[in-house]
């Protein structure tokens, strides 16, 4: 049983597709399909049930990806300790980021450290906020960045909030309420509402302000692309809750109303807490927060 045969089954636990699991991996798809049968053929038991459409793990799959995941990040607890005595001059950070992060450039981030550290390599993860900690939990991202939840766990993991903006309504020029210099949410509770899907940041604000102003917006299209969002708002199709920073995306001409005591959304730096970072990923860290 082989290092790179139990991170070519994690790969696919987290995946769940051959081709992303071994781009991830950075080998050929038909390398990690064979070291995965020649596992298979090693410990006697089928561990991946493969069909034309998906790719789903056994239970025999899914109990060894578990044992996978703690034995692999022991080993790169070790090798991060070896790489303590030599400092940042090579490694991997994997970063997990919400689509919309509003005034914080986290391209010009990522420049600033590959300028100060040219040997690592650097991964962005594009999710929604609620499987972005689920990977943080897994190791399966170094850090993230996302829009945080009440019920924020926050025994299990560290956060530096890096920006609070406010909500606005974003929604076409005919509409109604579209002349007005600020309106209250509840004024829309007979709109239909475009916003991101299950698992969003900006999806859980939506819903929580609206069940205090009194009522359940009715989802009429989900996207997790805010420049489409606005999109499909400015064309009538519903009205659409965004950060103000979003507001003036390319696209089409809309109004953009303020809301009175709006919402806020965060985004929010994420890391886990009992976790020993490679010096690459803790210099990354190091870095944002600096730089927010």
């Amino acid at each position: 049983m082989e290092l790179r045969q139990l991170r070519y089954l994690v790969a696919l636990a987290d995946e769940r597709h051959f081709t992303r699991a071994a781009a991830r991996e950075h080998v050929a798809q038909p390398a990690l399909s064979q070291q995965l049968r020649r596992l298979e053929a090693e410990v006697g038991l089928s561990l991946v049930t493969r069909t034309t459409r998906h790719v789903e793990l056994t239970e025999a799959g899914e109990a060894l990806a578990r044992r996978a995941r703690r034995a692999l990040a022991e080993v790169d607890a070790g090798r991060a300790e070896l790489d303590d005595l030599i400092g940042v001059r090579a490694g991997r950070v994997v970063i997990g980021a919400m689509q919309s992060l509003g005034p914080f450039d986290l391209s010009a981030l990522l420049a600033t450290y590959f300028e100060l550290h040219p040997g690592v390599e650097l991964t962005v993860r594009e999710e929604v906020s609620d499987p972005l900690l689920d990977m943080l939990a897994h190791d399966t991202v170094d850090v993230a960045f996302v829009s945080l939840a009440e019920d924020f766990d926050r025994d299990r993991f560290e956060a530096r909030t890096l920006l609070v903006e406010p909500m606005v309504a974003v929604m076409a020029t005919d509409h109604p309420l579209a002349d007005c210099e600020r309106i209250d949410l509840a004024q829309l509770r007979d709109d239909r509402f475009i916003t991101f899907r299950e698992g969003a940041g900006l999806r859980r604000i939506l819903l929580a302000a609206a069940a205090e102003a009194g009522f359940v917006p009715q989802i009429a299209f989900e996207s997790n692309n805010a420049v489409r969002g606005r999109a499909l708002a400015a064309r009538g199709l519903g009205v659409s809750i965004v950060p103000a920073s979003d507001s003036s995306s390319p696209g089409p001409e809309a109004a953009c109303v303020e809301l009175t005591d709006p919402p806020l959304r965060d985004v929010t730096l994420v890391w886990r807490s009992q976790r020993h970072h490679s010096p690459a990923a803790r210099a990354f860290l190091d870095l944002a927060i600096e730089r927010a």
